[in-house]
């Protein structure tokens, strides 16, 4: 009698789903981005971090087209999107949030929420129609954003009525309603109270692991209980790129940030 064998085990690594090649962009003589390398495996876990200016914001210009860069390239998926279009972009897949919140202050969340679902759905053209009720597919997926979210008790209130912290998880679950596959958040919970901040981490925390999730946090105490893997920029270029334990241990990102000590201490 043969015994059973065991199935093998796919150890295959993840596929890098975004990735960048030698990416600058210059401002006249001031280089803003200089030679950016990355590369994200689906489902990454990654934060960008480093002090003010040193062109963390400039990087996701640049990802998602509202900069054109000076040279190198960017690639979802393994396909050249360099000079793609911001919204053929978002209908890849490749959807960010701000630093400062773009909302339309005379929706609520749930007529903003149909607004983006709809779109995403390809009905954006029946704009005339009452928001969530095209279908019932949008009237389910607004439920279950509210619900993720935690919007469901304000979700028919006046934006301007909302405290900020819900504002900004309205901006996350408005992206999250793009479908997509890599997220990049800038500052997401900046300007938010200590309290309100904590919520939005757990919700971020608790997204699909088939999303790849970048973000950009000057809270080192969050960045390192969030990300596994973080790149560190100066002066636009990539100082250390690698899982979270190393950068924080690393000589030259305790100078940068603390001049010594651990960074996280």
């Amino acid at each position: 009698m043969t015994a059973n064998k065991p199935h093998p085990v796919d150890t295959a690594p993840p596929p890098i789903v975004l990735e960048t090649r030698k990416l600058s962009r210059r401002f006249g003589g001031i280089v803003a981005t200089d030679q950016v390398s990355l590369a994200l495996a689906a489902g990454a876990r990654h934060a960008l971090i480093g002090p003010n200016g040193a062109g963390k914001t400039t990087l996701i210009n640049l990802l998602t087209g509202v900069l054109a860069p000076s040279a190198g390239t960017i690639h979802l998926d393994g396909e050249d999107i360099t000079r793609t279009a911001q919204h053929r972009r978002v209908e890849r897949g490749l959807v960010r949030t701000f630093q400062s919140n773009q909302l339309f202050t005379g929706l609520t969340p749930l007529a903003s929420l149909a607004l983006a679902v709809t779109q995403t759905l390809g009905d954006g053209s029946r704009w005339w129609r009452p928001l969530g009720r095209t279908r019932h597919a949008v009237d389910d997926q607004c439920a279950g954003l509210l619900e993720q979210f935690h919007l469901l008790d304000v979700m028919n209130r006046p934006l301007e009525e909302l405290a900020y912290g819900q504002r900004r998880l309205l901006e996350i679950a408005l992206a999250f309603a793009c479908r997509p596959r890599v997220l990049l958040l800038d500052e997401p919970a900046a300007g938010v109270p200590g309290g309100e901040r904590r919520q939005i981490f757990d919700v971020i925390q608790a997204l699909p692991a088939t999303v790849t999730i970048v973000l950009i946090e000057h809270d080192m105490d969050l960045v390192f209980n969030f990300a596994r893997t973080a790149s560190v920029l100066v002066n636009g270029a990539v100082l250390v790129d690698g899982p979270v334990d190393e950068v924080a241990s690393d000589p030259r990102v305790r100078e940068v940030y603390l001049g010594q000590g651990p960074l996280n201490g």
